[in-house]
């Protein structure tokens, strides 16, 4: 059996734990230490494909889209919103750890075909509720066509509490107040929760909630919730 080699550790902000990414073989694994199981594995990524590509439907062909990607992961979300989007698109990717950004940016980043190194990304680090907390105060326009969140696993916090707030019926109205008519809102969630369908649909979203398979076609349902901006 080929071993597993620990490549670096980080230190989620807010006391959220520390990160681990690891090796084995060919496969690259990020895990959360003291929790059982991988918080992602670059073998099982085709529900995050699914994200970008469910989120990014309605914007393929459109000229200058703009997409934010919350949670940059293992790439594989980021690269599917740039083979979904134009050449003349424009991708801001929030990523809460500096770590995870330069892992990509070495080995890990193959796993995805290097999707950072897109002249179409720009990285944000920070929170991505920040980017919404930001709109909000400024009333500027609405800016884009796509957000695209996978943070945690899913609407209830899981590594970081502070992400119920990202959730909540206020931060779902700004997000909602930075889309431009007809933009998609879509989450990705290890579960369906119908109760949060609901309050998507309170802040005035048309909703769709997706099975996808987390690997070509099996192995574990995930959920992506759709959230259409009403024209």
């Amino acid at each position: 059996m080929i071993a597993k080699i620990l490549l670096g550790t980080a230190d989620i902000p807010n006391n959220g734990g520390e990160l681990r990414l690891a090796q084995q073989g060919n496969d690259f694994s990020i895990s959360l230490k003291g929790v059982r199981g991988d918080l992602m594995n670059s073998r099982v990524h085709s529900s995050e494909l699914a994200l970008a590509e469910l989120g990014c439907a309605h914007i393929q062909g459109v000229e200058k889209s703009k997409v934010l990607v919350g949670g940059l992961g293992m790439g594989f979300t980021l690269d599917a919103a740039l083979k979904a989007t134009t050449k003349s698109s424009q991708l801001v990717v929030a990523e809460l750890v500096p770590e995870v950004v330069e892992w990509n940016k070495g080995p890990l980043g193959e796993c995805a075909g290097r999707p950072l190194d897109d002249d179409r990304v720009v990285v944000h680090l920070g929170d991505v509720a920040e980017l919404f907390k930001v709109k909000q105060v400024e009333a500027e326009q609405a800016t884009y066509d796509a957000v695209l969140l996978d943070v945690d696993n899913g609407p209830e916090g899981f590594t970081q509490a502070d992400n119920n707030y990202l959730y909540s019926i206020e931060s779902l109205q700004a997000i909602r107040q930075t889309l431009r008519p007809g933009g998609m809102l879509a989450i990705w969630s290890a579960w369906h929760d119908p109760k949060f369908t609901l309050q998507l649909k309170k802040v005035g979203f048309k909703v769709k909630a997706k099975t996808v398979r987390a690997h070509k076609g099996k192995g574990s349902r995930h959920t992506i919730y759709l959230a259409r901006h009403k024209k």
